[in-house]
């Protein structure tokens, strides 16, 4: 009776150890479904036609809008591990100037590319205060009237 109970007990501690380093896959964005992309034909759909068929998409180009982006990832999280990407796709459609799909292309995460930040600084107008002279600069531009003591405005001269 107790070999098998201790049996049970090692056989569940090994499924609960499986299962716990399975790994959680997450996807997020908007991945149209392949039929879909399928039926978008360039010089036949318009931009109404394409968000009827997959939706809004995630970005639209910067400067002219004749280009979407649809982009979508799955993740994988092992245990207490960072995520992991393992699979990216974005779907670009391209448009002319009336609104008429002129081309749709796939990208996957082989075509991403490792951008590296700029290591300066981008420096404001104006003047770098210390927080002594940040505090110190406050004093006697309020009043009890809760107003700001400005020239120019509300309880200044």
């Amino acid at each position: 009776m107790q070999s098998k109970l201790y049996r049970l007990l090692l056989t569940a501690a090994l499924v609960g150890t499986a299962a716990a380093c399975s790994p959680i896959v997450e996807a997020r964005g908007n991945k149209p479904l392949p039929e879909h992309l399928a039926e978008i034909k360039p010089g036949r759909f318009t931009k109404s036609d394409v968000v009827a068929l997959i939706g809004t998409p995630a970005t639209v180009g910067p400067f002219s809008g004749d280009h979407w982006y649809y982009v979508s990832s799955t993740f994988e999280t092992f245990a207490f591990f960072k995520p992991e990407e393992v699979e990216r796709q974005v779907v670009v459609i391209d448009f002319d100037k009336t609104g008429t799909v002129t081309g749709l292309r796939k990208l996957t995460l082989a075509d991403g590319k490792q951008v590296d930040m700029a290591p300066g600084e981008t420096h404001t107008a104006g003047k770098d205060l210390t927080v002594l002279e940040q505090l110190l600069g406050n004093v006697g531009r309020f009043n009890a009237g809760g107003t700001t003591g400005a020239p120019g405005g509300p309880g200044g001269p």
